[in-house]
């Protein structure tokens, strides 16, 4: 199987969207950086994926991981963070973004449904103005990638 074929442009992500929507069927939207996957995120993508019928996952670029993360992060690359989230069975699409934020990516795909985190205060997520309606998922206690980090740092 290749799953190469998921990791798409906003172009391609906006085609999809559109396809979606003229056949009745809901878009959800999630994003992050998805540095080192774990639990906690698999969790946020099944749930996600289980609000809809496509889900698009949008992916900071290297840049951005790194004004988020600091100078060390990402771990992985774009094109490998990419790829890993593209061969999970709960994720139709993953487009990338070098903003902080996924505001314009929102502004442009207005997905019918927005899932972050439960650590987002549900008036702060940013492009929730463009979705139809905003998700918050419980997260994983424990599970984080800085923890990760962080533990293979003393072992």
């Amino acid at each position: 199987m290749d799953t190469k074929h998921k990791i798409v442009t906003l172009k391609r992500a906006l085609a999809a969207r559109r396809r979606a929507a003229l056949s009745g069927k809901k878009t959800v939207f999630t994003n992050g950086c998805f540095d080192l996957l774990h639990a906690g995120h698999v969790a946020l993508l099944e749930k996600s994926r289980s609000l809809g019928d496509i889900l698009i996952v949008g992916l900071n670029s290297d840049a951005s991981v790194r004004r988020l993360k600091g100078p060390a992060r990402p771990l992985n690359r774009l094109g490998d963070r990419a790829r890993v989230l593209a061969a999970l069975s709960a994720v139709d699409l993953v487009v990338s973004f070098s903003q902080d934020t996924p505001h314009e990516l929102l502004k442009a795909l207005k997905p019918d449904i927005l899932v972050k985190g439960a650590d987002y205060i549900n008036g702060k997520i940013v492009g929730r103005e463009f979705a139809g309606r905003t998700v918050r998922v419980p997260l994983v206690r424990g599970r984080s990638s800085t923890g990760l980090i962080k533990k293979m740092v003393f072992l």
